[in-house]
């Protein structure tokens, strides 16, 4: 009778022991270097201007994936409709909100009073309509959202087009042979087996939405980041303050992880309970 004997791995350990005397070695090089100004860091880690960008910033990625999810789930099933004119529709709105970049997409919301001085709400060709000042109406917090939120929207469309793409199509036939219409097929049967496809990418997007939220400084929106950036314009502590802002968008990457692993987690149990 043969006697399997593990093989031992010395280059394995031998590699794990240089990695940590590595990371030791780092780690004690930051914590001792002065020119990080940790004190400094201590000092303006719960200011309260930094806890009201932190507040700001969380707001707008919650917002704004919302508003994400909600238009992705919309232009998704627009993309895969039969109707021409609705498909295309959908896919020209995909097409430019992920061909041009955020930045740019945020500016322009920002300047649009450049282009339409009013905004006008009404029956047209007629006298009956009410008109807004577009600065009014467009403040640097709605530019943000806007921008933000129709961007994210475009990506989120092809994140639960691939889910639901993944569904067998048989599903959705033995739904509508049950007497299922089409939509109730599609929220009761086709999207809840989607969800573990979308799951992954949707939490990756938050985590993305977190960081990429910063952008809403050039138009002097008072994030995180630009908290952070106001302080140290004041007192020259640049390198301290942003290393204040990049502790906090790392506990809350940290908590949005572990909050997409435990939806994971469910969705997957799920899934092998109906399989």
């Amino acid at each position: 009778m043969l006697t399997y004997v593990p093989a031992r791995a010395w280059g394995t350990r031998v590699a794990a022991v240089l990695l940590s005397l590595a990371v030791v070695y780092f780690l004690v090089s930051i914590a001792g270097n002065s020119n990080f100004g940790w004190s400094t860091v201590g000092e303006y880690l719960f200011d309260a201007r930094i806890l009201s960008g932190l507040y700001l910033t969380l707001w707008l990625t919650l917002v704004t994936m919302a508003i994400g999810v909600v238009l992705g789930t919309v232009f998704a099933v627009m993309a895969m409709s039969r109707n021409v004119v609705i498909s295309t529709v959908a896919n020209a709105y995909i097409w430019f909100f992920r061909g041009t970049p955020v930045l740019v997409q945020l500016i322009f919301w920002y300047n649009l009073g450049a282009l339409f001085p009013e905004l006008s709400i009404g029956i047209p060709f007629t006298s009956w309509g009410v008109s807004v000042p577009t600065n009014t109406l467009i403040s640097p917090i709605t530019a943000a959202v806007l921008g933000l939120g129709l961007n994210e929207g475009a990506y989120m469309s092809e994140i639960i087009r691939s889910g639901l793409l993944a569904v067998d199509p048989g599903q959705r036939q033995a739904a509508t042979s049950l007497g299922m219409t089409a939509r109730k097929a599609l929220w009761r049967i086709v999207l809840p087996q989607a969800m573990p496809v979308i799951i992954p990418p949707t939490g990756n997007q938050t985590i993305g939405m977190l960081k990429t939220s910063s952008l809403v400084s050039v138009i002097s929106l008072s994030d995180l980041l630009y908290s952070a950036q106001t302080i140290y314009s004041r007192n020259f502590q640049t390198i301290p303050l942003l290393i204040v802002a990049c502790l906090w968008y790392l506990l809350a990457t940290t908590i949005l992880s572990w909050l997409q692993s435990r939806i994971e987690r469910h969705f997957a149990r799920s899934r092998n309970v109906s399989t």
